[in-house]
């Protein structure tokens, strides 16, 4: 039921003239063990008219290798379809490297634990840029979660990292204002694009 409002939702924003969004939707070991998961996300993405490249599918660390053997054909399949596949957390579960080579997932999310402390502790610097060594050498995009402060937001530029999330840009807010947000940061990009 979240995976179809979710996409619903996002079918709408798109409408509304907010293209390259992404909505991402976190998924439990137990939807993963669902035998119809598959069909359960592409009923989701039919219904509501959501393009399977705007849905990202968040899997934290400690599920997927949990139940790497078993989702990474699931998993395979989804990114077939243009769905991006998202590794949650990263850096606080017991990954083994032998199967991240393997998963399919184009995204890596740096648990907040690690960016928290940046920029001031070299050691977490020096960790979130192997993460994103890592990550950029398997192909992945890498998104830092929790960032709060302008020079958080610096760091991880100069570390790479593409995406960057938390309070600095906005806490949670319900769609209609997130509808607006997004117009406002639409327009202002546009005004500063005119004023190059």
């Amino acid at each position: 039921r979240v995976l179809r409002t979710a996409c619903i939702q996002a079918k709408a924003w798109l409408d509304n003239g907010l293209p390259n969004l992404h909505v991402a939707i976190n998924l439990s070991s137990k939807q993963l063990e669902q035998p119809d998961l598959h069909h359960i996300i592409l009923s989701a993405l039919n219904e509501s008219g959501l393009p399977a490249t705007s849905l990202v599918l968040e899997i934290t660390e400690s599920v997927m290798m949990a139940r790497a053997a078993e989702s990474i054909d699931l998993l395979r399949e989804l990114r077939s379809l243009g769905i991006h596949i998202s590794i949650d957390d990263f850096g606080t579960g017991y990954s083994s490297l032998s199967y991240l080579k393997h998963l399919p997932a184009n995204i890596l999310k740096i648990d907040r634990s690690f960016i928290q402390d940046i920029p001031d502790d070299e050691d977490a610097i020096a960790i979130v840029k192997g993460i994103t060594a890592l990550a950029h050498s398997l192909r992945m995009k890498v998104v830092a979660e929790g960032v709060e402060t302008v020079a958080q937001q610096e760091t991880m530029a100069l570390l790479n990292c593409e995406f960057l999330q938390g309070y600095l840009y906005s806490k949670p807010l319900p769609a209609e204002l997130v509808e607006t947000q997004l117009h406002k940061s639409k327009r202002r990009k546009r005004t500063t694009k005119k004023a190059h």
